[in-house]
């Protein structure tokens, strides 16, 4: 076992901050959640559960957590199926793990982030969304357990606009 002295860290490297972002389907409906109106980034928008991998958590465990806070469902099996790395054009950027799961059932709980809502598939793409979800969505429903998990990169063009490839 390495230990940690021989990690390499350094304040000089690129840093990435972990988060999950957690997608569950149930038949034909994919649970999202639509950002309470007094959020500062995506009120009123739908997104995906998920939010900040806290210090002594692996990525299943935060991800649990995120839709229980979230959500109140926590009888869901999560598996992982895409990384996304968000340069944001500072030292330090963003670590996706984006998460997908199954989940029959449940009763939905609102929180101070929004209130989660299931969504036809067949109409999520005519919602007001997060901006990268409509390119990043096709992705993630394509995703099945056992298949290879996609990655992508996002960074911000001089215009400020998102750019986003995958690889």
């Amino acid at each position: 076992m390495m230990p940690a002295s021989d990690q390499g860290v350094s304040r000089h490297r690129y840093t990435l901050i972990p988060r999950t972002l957690i997608f569950l389907t149930s038949g034909e409906r994919l649970l999202l959640l639509k950002g309470a109106p007094t959020k500062r980034l995506w009120a009123d928008r739908y997104n995906g559960i998920g939010g900040h991998i806290e210090r002594g958590e692996d990525i299943l465990s935060a991800g649990r957590r995120e839709l229980l806070e979230e959500t109140g469902l926590s009888a869901c099996d999560l598996w992982l199926c895409g990384v996304v790395t968000v340069d944001t054009g500072q030292e330090i950027g963003i670590g996706l793990y984006v998460l997908r799961g199954e989940c029959p059932s449940g009763e939905l709980i609102p929180s101070q982030e929004g209130t989660p809502e299931w969504v036809a598939i067949c109409e999520v793409m005519d919602l007001p969304l997060v901006e990268d979800l409509y390119t990043l969505l096709p992705h993630i429903l394509a995703q099945t357990p056992g298949t290879p998990s996609f990655s992508a990169h996002y960074s911000y063009g001089s215009d400020g606009r998102m750019v986003i490839s995958f690889g």
